[in-house]
């Protein structure tokens, strides 16, 4: 078993300070969707993210990429982990609550468990792991509620939509992995939003109509906010704390998330929740918790460190 690394004060704080960005998008998100179309929001959000990380490219002097391969790579990176998962729950969150959308989200450390296990030899599934995400896909089962898959309708086949995205986000990581590994991440991510940009842009004008900018001000400081705090500062906080704290440790964040967005959704938008919601996501958090392996250590340890009852 790989040991985890020892998360210091400022690795935590910066886990969860990412946690508290990522689940205020959800919110931030829903709002501007109250006045644009969701192809429109995803434009916006990868655009400005895009010419943000660039800026942040440039103050830093890092290498550009000139190999016409890595722009490919860009560009298949781009529509696996931004258009389709940015579309899919733009769209899915038209239809159900936000914090129900950031539950089904934390599936993604499921699926690119499973997504890492098929294509990448020194990633197989243990045991330990294969319980994990059997429990996560009974959450997800729980959260989305087993009566639904009886009754099909646009709830449900919103909250598919989301599951989706989530497979998307965990092929985006094999991809990245595979493609982009040896690139600095601040040079990825920027490539990867132009890559994203390339196809969102076009697709917006042509479905949804020109882009405008004569947008509400809840609109405007929406998108602002899902753009260039929460995506393009998002994605230079999340390799931050990665080299902090390790992949396994940054799983830990996936359950921040959710509890920041249902909270919002409640007092901003006065959202309820289905109790099956709340369990599906308990389910899911054990699951995640189990393949992470750290609590399990932990009781390990305390039963060998346990004196034995005296006769």
């Amino acid at each position: 078993m790989t040991s985890q690394k020892t998360l210091s004060g400022r690795a935590w704080s910066e886990l969860i300070l990412l946690g508290l960005i990522w689940g205020a998008s959800f919110l931030s998100i829903r709002i501007a969707l109250d006045e644009i179309a969701p192809l429109t929001s995803i434009a916006h959000r990868t655009f400005w993210a895009m010419w943000a990380l660039w800026l942040v490219v440039w103050a830093m002097r890092l290498p550009v990429p000139r190999d016409p391969r890595v722009w490919g790579a860009f560009l298949g990176m781009g529509i696996l982990n931004n258009v389709i998962p940015f579309g899919l729950m733009a769209w899915g969150q038209l239809h159900i609550e936000t914090g129900l959308t950031s539950i089904l989200n934390a599936a993604t450390a499921i699926f690119g468990v499973m997504a890492a296990a098929l294509f990448f030899a020194d990633e197989r599934i243990t045991a330990r792991k294969g319980i994990g995400v059997a429990l996560g896909f009974f959450g997800v089962a729980t959260a989305i509620g087993l009566e639904n898959f009886k009754s099909f309708d646009l709830r449900s086949l919103a909250q598919v939509a989301i599951v989706a995205g989530t497979v998307s986000y965990a092929l985006a990581s094999v991809w990245g992995r595979h493609f982009l590994g040896g690139l600095r991440p601040q040079v990825a991510a920027a490539g990867m939003l132009t890559g994203s940009s390339v196809v969102t842009v076009p697709l917006a004008w042509m479905v949804d109509g020109p882009i405008s900018l004569n947008l509400q001000t809840d609109t405007v400081l929406s998108i602002a906010y899902y753009s260039i705090l929460a995506t393009a500062g998002a994605y230079l906080l999340y390799y931050r704390v990665l080299a902090m704290a390790g992949s396994g440790n940054l799983m830990l964040v996936t359950l921040v998330i959710p509890p920041v967005a249902i909270v919002l959704g409640s007092i901003v938008r006065d959202e309820t929740l289905n109790p099956n919601a709340f369990v599906g996501f308990a389910l899911l958090a054990l699951g995640l918790t189990i393949i992470d392996g750290r609590i399990l250590t932990v009781l390990r340890r305390g039963s060998v460190d346990r004196p034995s009852p005296r006769s």
